[in-house]
């Protein structure tokens, strides 16, 4: 029993860690890169326009989409580490 409360929080810390470090990069991709730092990058052009715009339009969602994937793909690892796999 304690063994399995072991496991269980070690899965829920893992788990925390990879939702903290996900809405970590998007908070810097989304109000990082698309508003604190777009004067920085508006030298640097992308499709026509400058990066900061770019990624205040459409890379922090796409960010965002690359992220879902990436977390799914993590947690069915992780899933699969702990024995929590559905297969």
């Amino acid at each position: 029993m304690v063994e399995q409360k072991k496991s269980a929080a070690a899965y829920w810390q893992a788990n925390l860690r990879l939702i903290i470090v996900s809405l970590l990069i998007w908070a810097l991709v989304s109000y990082g890169f698309g508003i604190l730092f777009r004067p920085l990058l508006s030298g640097i052009e992308i499709g026509g326009t400058d990066l900061g715009f770019w990624f205040a339009q459409q890379g922090s969602i796409l960010t965002f989409i690359a992220l879902i994937f990436f977390y799914a793909w993590r947690m069915n690892k992780l899933d699969k580490e702990y024995g929590l796999d559905e297969e």
